[in-house]
């Protein structure tokens, strides 16, 4: 699991603390997402968790930060090859250039650690079959489609066995179809134990993987709890994040009396179809509530 507790942090030449007062906890097998605008500080809450904040760019920081009960600050970024794993944003940058096809590129990780060519072997198929790489395992990763050398980048660190993934804005170069197929490695992972944070900005596919969203505004957590909660707050502009348009148009309806009582404020195509069936259904029944036709006449004009 992930701890974080008090952390704040400050780069060498910042001017202001990049993190402030960061606490949070991600339970054993959860996917929490974190969300923010630009400079909130999301990319370097994944390098706090992943150990590579401070430990490569130096900095000054307090507080507590610990994965499986292991302090990070004092544990140094190589033994943490086998409990916490990186997917940056550009596969490219995660590709070695060393080896020549995708089983190859994810056999790259286990023989730097001198794991055994059997052991290996056992690893490496069981990934490519979760990724849906088994038809292109002997292909030039170069040669893949930007979601499939994302998911190569997953798989090279999948491999290795982490118990914790951190993903950076994995999808933030990939079209729709790609975007697709990392989310459903996400949820692969998860099958596996695998604890993940999610760095993103796809709102719509968050609101349908994420077990809970924080909200980074200005480095600090402005908010925190399930999707259905953080994603539906009328705040989420104010810190920078574009609300769901299933969430605006059923606010906008609600104001309107076009949003059954009591019913949250959807963050899912479902939840808004649903919501919106009730009230057509009742709208049919001719009980419009409190508008009238009056009412209706005066929002035409």
């Amino acid at each position: 699991m992930i701890e974080v507790k008090g952390f704040s942090f400050t780069y060498p030449t910042g001017s202001r603390p990049a993190l402030t007062d960061v606490a949070f906890e991600v339970a054993p097998r959860e996917l929490c997402a974190v969300v923010g605008g630009g400079g909130a500080g999301k990319s370097t809450l994944a390098g706090v968790v992943s150990g590579t904040v401070p430990h490569l760019t130096g900095g000054t920081a307090e507080g507590v930060v610990r994965v499986n009960g292991r302090d990070l600050a004092e544990t140094p970024l190589s033994g943490l090859v086998g409990e916490v794993g990186l997917v940056m944003q550009n596969p490219f940058n995660q590709i070695s250039g060393a080896r020549f096809s995708v089983r190859e590129e994810i056999a790259f990780g286990l023989e730097n650690l001198g794991v055994p060519r059997d052991e290996m072997a056992a690893r490496i198929d069981p990934v490519l079959e979760d990724l849906g790489l088994t038809g292109v395992r002997d292909r030039s990763p170069y040669e893949l489609s930007g979601g499939q050398q994302q998911l190569l980048a997953i798989g090279s660190i999948l491999v290795m066995r982490p118990t914790v993934m951190v993903l950076d804005e994995p999808t933030s170069q990939l079209d729709a179809a790609g975007n697709a197929l990392v989310f459903e490695a996400l949820g692969t992972l998860k099958e596996q134990g695998v604890t993940v944070l999610l760095i993103e900005h796809r709102m719509e596919r968050l609101a349908r993987a994420a077990d809970r969203v924080l909200v980074l505004d200005r480095g600090a957590i402005v908010a925190q709890g399930p999707p259905g909660e953080v994603l539906a707050d009328e705040r989420l502009e104010e810190w920078g994040v574009s609300p769901l348009r299933y969430t605006v148009a059923a606010r906008r309806a609600a104001a309107r009396r076009l949003w059954p009582d009591r019913k949250p404020l959807p963050v899912t195509l479902d939840a808004a179809a649903e919501g919106f069936g009730e009230t057509v259904t009742r709208l049919d029944r001719g009980d419009r509530g409190d508008r009238g036709d009056r009412g209706d006449r005066g929002d035409r004009r």
